[in-house]
């Protein structure tokens, strides 16, 4: 069940006395306001726990215990519509207000060194997404939304490419699930293997920050490094995630080429390649470059954005059921394995080839 669109609700409440049009809205917020409020608690309690545990993150726990909930607890249909909101348009919410946070000058400062290694990453992730998904016979969903994950931010870039293509909620949840499990190994791997390796502050900076998919985990790898290490791994994963806009409209471009018009031509949806919250995305990002966010106001706005994508994320989570899950097997699991250490050994090769490491 579909949360009901406003512009449905006053099409159908058209030519109707003015009581039982309000009848109408009242009652399509009704339905999606259980639902949503749902996944807000549970986004709560994911919140909580993420300060806790860290490495884990908010969203992760959000999609662990939003899973859980939809083991013990049996499909409501009093339930669904607002569960469908926040796993589409709160996710879209989040992306706009991620936007707050990135700057055009950022993105100059990190340097055309750092910018060739961040490309070379992210075909390294894209195209092994495609050559090894297909070898391992996994959906062409799940492999897209693993692709960018590992190539560009995460989540973030798993929930942007999500609402462009439409992907339905058991993708989500295997991209999120293989993200996360590599994340924590990333955290526990990447100074360790820095310092064998005898890299820089500024070399595992850049590695840290092209290499590991979440911003937290990038956070916490590079800081426990090293300060310089981490205060540029930040500049460089922000720079990193810019690439959602370029990457959201090529995919929704590739989608295009399988939909034959009339004339046998390729009939490109320009409302899915350039969709309202791409557009608030690079709006936002337009109001940072300009200066015209306070600085006081980036924690908060960060911190609502994480919270968003909770509820988003245990949206997606309770639209998941296990024995879905365990039908596809371990192959999303291998696919990310693959592309987690190509994308790592390919942003080293290619330092090592502009002469930054």
């Amino acid at each position: 069940m579909e949360p009901i669109p406003l512009s449905t609700l006053t099409a159908s409440a058209a030519g109707v006395p003015p009581a039982s049009r309000w009848r109408v809205l009242r009652s399509g917020c009704a339905s999606t306001g259980w639902g949503l409020g749902v996944a807000v608690a549970v986004a709560v309690v994911a919140s909580a726990l993420g300060r806790l545990v860290p490495i884990v993150g908010g969203p992760v726990f959000g999609i662990i215990l939003g899973g859980a909930l939809a083991t013990v607890v049996p499909a409501s249909p009093r339930l669904a519509p607002g569960i469908a909101f926040a796993s589409k348009r709160v996710l879209q919410a989040s992306i706009v207000v991620l936007g707050t946070g990135l700057s055009l000058p950022q993105v100059l400062h990190a340097g055309r060194s750092s910018l060739l290694v961040m490309l070379g990453t992210l075909a390294t992730a894209l195209g092994g997404a495609w050559v090894f998904g297909r070898a391992l016979k996994v959906g062409p969903d799940t492999r897209a939304l693993i692709g960018v994950g590992t190539g560009i931010c995460g989540a973030s870039a798993i929930a942007a490419v999500s609402a462009v293509i439409g992907a339905a909620e058991i993708d989500v949840a295997y991209a999120m699930g293989t993200i996360f499990a590599f994340n924590v190994v990333a955290v526990l791997l990447y100074p360790a293997i820095g310092h064998l390796l005898g890299l820089s502050q500024h070399a595992f900076g850049l590695w840290a920050g092209t290499a590991i998919n979440d911003t937290s985990s990038v956070v916490a790898a590079s800081y426990s490094y090293g300060a310089v290490a981490g205060s540029y791994a930040v500049v460089v994963k922000l720079t990193r995630s810019l690439m959602i806009i370029p990457v959201c409209v090529g995919v929704a471009y590739l989608r295009a080429r399988r939909t034959d018009g009339p004339e046998g031509k390729a009939v490109l949806p320009w409302r899915r390649m350039f969709p309202l919250f791409i557009l608030g995305f690079l709006a936002a990002s337009g109001l940072q470059s300009a200066g015209l966010i306070p600085a006081g106001w980036h924690g908060p706005l960060r911190t609502t954005a994480v919270f968003l994508i909770t509820v988003a994320l245990a949206g997606v989570g309770m639209s998941t059921r296990v024995r879905t899950l365990t039908k596809v097997g371990p192959r999303p699991l291998l696919l990310g394995a693959i592309l987690w250490v190509a994308v790592g050994a390919s942003s080293l090769l290619l330092q090592l080839a502009t002469g930054t490491l």
